[in-house]
């Protein structure tokens, strides 16, 4: 490798690390692809979840945000640890951004109609503030090494219980189906509102402590980074500790099997193997060998994530919800393109992609303006 090559290097940006925010630029618009095809009976299969068990590169989106929520907490408190704040005076921040972030996930799911009768509780956005308010006061209290034991704790209790232990009423759990196991039951006896999959919910509450684990997965990512000074050694540890996450998940999927519905085991390790050598991917591209102008969209969504996921949730009131001569925008738009020839599915991808980009336009402009949104 050539000796010339510089250091990882952070952008003017309020001293943002390029890599890190063209990472979670890209998972931000790769969810507002999937989440919004011109028509859900037109996806291709990559851009859809897996039914149940396996995994596809849509499955993979939402662990790489956990994971990226991780880096930033270690980045972000690492700095003010070291600066002299007591972690006591941190605290507020903390929680006012997660309780900001939980009811951000509620007004998306009640807006615009507000019906308060049919409220889901959980959901991404829910999920996220809760990952977050638990891995920054792990990160303020705990040290690297509890961190670890916490989360091999809590992914081996979750893995024993998830598949060993008998499940009132049902018996010894199923993974094989839906609807056999502890995750579902407790959702079904403790998770009020309305749920996704109307007994249970992907989001429900067994699955969010190995989804904390993604998150402390992520933290020690960050702290990897930032202990090893050297560029190249900390770009090969980085790699290795990577693959050897991603290796040890597909080995744990024989006995307890990749599933995103669940966040199983085995896929928080998977999904964050991938996250890890993702984000070692870009710092030797973006910050060590400077190819950063292909970053550029994932910059913009990256410095203001949240806001640019919120936001994709309140257009699809007009680009889905509104009628135009009888018929929602995407609907004129499918119908225009098939008609044309092209593919039902690509007119879909196609649909969601312009989608994607519409939401660029105020990214782009908060960005020029160096407007950050914490939220």
């Amino acid at each position: 490798m050539d000796e010339n090559i510089p250091a990882p290097s952070i952008s003017s940006a309020k001293g943002r690390l390029v890599s890190l925010d063209a990472l979670r630029g890209f998972t931000i618009a790769a969810m507002v692809i999937v989440n919004d095809p011109g028509s859900w009976s037109h996806v291709f299969p990559p851009l859809r979840h897996a039914s149940w068990n396996g995994c596809t590169l849509t499955d993979m989106i939402f662990p790489f945000f956990l994971f990226i929520v991780g880096i930033s907490i270690s980045f972000a408190y690492t700095k003010r640890l070291e600066a002299g704040i007591p972690p006591g005076k941190i605290h507020r921040k903390i929680l006012i951004r997660s309780v900001s972030i939980y009811l951000l996930g509620l007004f998306l799911w009640l807006f615009p109609d507000f019906d308060f009768t049919s409220i889901r509780w959980v959901g991404v956005l829910q999920r996220i503030s809760v990952v977050f308010l638990v891995c920054a006061l792990l990160f303020l209290h705990t040290t690297w090494k509890q961190q670890v034991r916490i989360g091999a704790a809590i992914l081996v209790i979750y893995w024993i219980l998830m598949a060993y232990i008998p499940v009132p009423g049902i018996g010894r759990p199923d993974l094989s189906v839906p609807g056999r196991n502890w995750a579902n039951y407790l959702d079904s006896l403790f998770l009020p509102g309305v749920m996704w999959q109307k007994t249970w919910d992907p989001e429900g509450i067994l699955s969010t402590f190995p989804a904390i684990v993604t998150g402390i997965l992520g933290m020690l990512t960050g702290k990897l980074y930032l202990s090893v000074k050297d560029p190249y050694q900390r770009l090969v540890w980085l790699f290795f500790a990577g693959f050897l996450l991603f290796l040890t998940g597909g080995i744990w999927n024989w006995f307890f099997p990749i599933n995103k519905n669940l966040w199983t085991s085995s896929y928080t390790l998977f999904t964050a193997g991938l996250g890890v050598m993702g984000f070692a991917t870009c710092i030797l591209l973006v910050d060590m060998l400077g190819y950063t102008r292909w970053t550029f969209l994932g910059r913009v969504y990256g410095a203001n994530a949240i806001t640019s996921y919120v936001l994709s949730g309140l257009l699809t009131l007009v680009f889905y919800g509104w009628s135009f001569g009888g018929a929602s925008l995407n609907e004129w738009f499918l119908s225009g393109m098939t008609s044309a020839g092209m593919v039902p599915e690509l007119a879909s991808f196609l649909y969601a992609v312009i989608y994607m980009l519409i939401i660029f336009i105020p990214a782009l402009i908060l960005y020029r303006k160096r407007i950050f949104i914490k939220v």
